[in-house]
């Protein structure tokens, strides 16, 4: 670890701030108030440590800190004055039990786990909007600032403060507990869901002037991998998290040096991480093996794997995944999963019958790469002019600087 005071409290908190907030919130039972507990332990950690050296173990440090704010706290809120009593009790017990102050040597590791994946389902709560699920996650289980939530998805910094303070707010009265079992399949649907958009999110950037964003990639996937660990018998979480794996795994690839967009089928598979590829592999192996019907995740992560099985371009088996679209459609009846079958079917049966599938669609308002694919088969079917209409309409309607002046320069040589 770094030797910068600094640096060590930034990279502790990184790692343990979701530990430290989902222990917070079992015992003053606000996720709000929790992470505000926790953020206060954070600021002491880059006053002290500075100045008096970095502790022996840092992450026991910020919890036994955290916890002591937590009973200031809850001493000077009549409100609150009941719990005192218990956290007190805890803290007693435990310091009793460990002969120290530090924490981290007597948390109970099935109570950190329940902690935590009771966070992951309060933060991911399906009574919040989308935009403030996003939000609230990074903050409180990935340790963001609000200023890298906002510059990581390019909107202000006052949007996306107001969208935790929201969310934090709507959270306010709600027991920190795991949902009950009738109800975890959807609140873990809306977990999974949150998890992927910060994926695509860092993977293919909506808006800005580059095409990935690799810090939030890495935070999904970490999330991911914690999920999984989490809730093990859960064969969705095990296919997002084979998916993720499996398409964070062609990052090197995705950009030329000058970090212009390249498409699957011209990128260079050697840069592929093969490290990747196997944990995927084995993620998905892991879904499989619960012997549960697949979801959209799991298949997903099995067209991925598809591609990534293929050494060259001409060995994707493109069959196969066009009927594992026809599945993933059969789960998922959307309109962008019908897009990506267009595609898989042209390639396996030609662009006449992707054609035939994306003209079924209809109209898929804002979304550009309905546009760009019908241009590229339009193209490879010989019917230039409308292959350059679809490309320039493809390139008004996205916001990503990149992958406009990609649609721009595949519109120019049909000409």
């Amino acid at each position: 670890m770094s030797r910068d005071p600094r640096a060590t409290v930034e990279a502790v908190w990184r790692l343990e701030a979701a530990h430290i907030v989902a222990a917070l919130a079992r015992l003053v039972r606000d996720v709000g108030l929790a992470e505000e507990l926790a953020q206060d332990a954070l600021v002491l950690a880059l006053e002290e440590w500075p100045a008096k050296g970095v502790p022996p173990n840092p992450a026991g440090w910020l919890m036994t800190t955290a916890r002591h704010r937590a009973i200031d706290r809850l001493r000077r809120d009549d409100r609150l004055a009941d719990k005192v009593a218990e956290i007190g009790r805890d803290v007693e017990a435990a310091q009793r039990t460990a002969g120290t102050a530090d924490f981290d040597a007597v948390l109970d590791p099935d109570d950190v786990r329940d902690d935590l994946l009771t966070l992951i389902f309060m933060a991911c709560h399906p009574a919040l909007p989308t935009e403030s699920r996003v939000a609230l996650t990074l903050r409180v289980l990935g340790g963001l600032a609000t200023d890298e939530i906002a510059r990581a998805f390019v909107v202000p910094e006052a949007t996306v403060a107001q969208r935790i303070v929201r969310a934090k707010r709507a959270l306010a009265g709600r027991r920190f507990e795991l949902p009950p079992a009738a109800e975890r399949a959807e609140r873990l649907s809306s977990v999974l869901e949150v998890v992927y958009l910060i994926f695509n999110e860092g993977y293919t950037a909506t808006a800005g002037d580059e095409w990935m964003r690799p810090e939030l990639t890495h935070e999904a996937l970490r999330l991911g991998r914690v999920l999984a660990g989490l809730a093990p018998h859960e064969p969705e979480v095990h296919g997002l998290v084979a998916l993720m794996e499996i398409q964070a795994s062609r990052t090197a690839a995705r950009v030329d040096r000058d970090g212009t967009p390249v498409p699957l089928l011209e990128q260079n598979r050697g840069r592929w991480d093969q490290l990747l590829i196997r944990r995927g592999y084995a993620a998905l192996l892991s879904a499989e093996r619960l012997g549960k019907p697949p979801g959209p995740y799991v298949l997903q992560a099995a067209i991925a794997a598809c591609h990534a099985r293929a050494r060259r371009p001409e060995d994707t088996d493109w069959v196969a995944i066009a009927a594992l679209y026809g599945s993933l459609r059969a789960v998922t009846p959307t309109p962008v999963v019908e897009v990506n079958r267009a595609v898989a079917v042209a390639m396996a049966y030609g662009p006449e019958r992707g054609l035939e599938i994306l003209d079924g669609i209809g109209e898929l308002r804002g979304y550009h790469l309905l546009p760009s694919v019908r241009g590229d088969l339009l193209a490879r079917l010989g019917r230039t002019a409308e292959a350059r209409a679809e490309f320039a309409r493809a390139a008004e309607l996205t916001r990503n600087e990149r992958e406009r002046a990609v649609l721009l320069r595949r519109a120019d040589p049909i000409i």
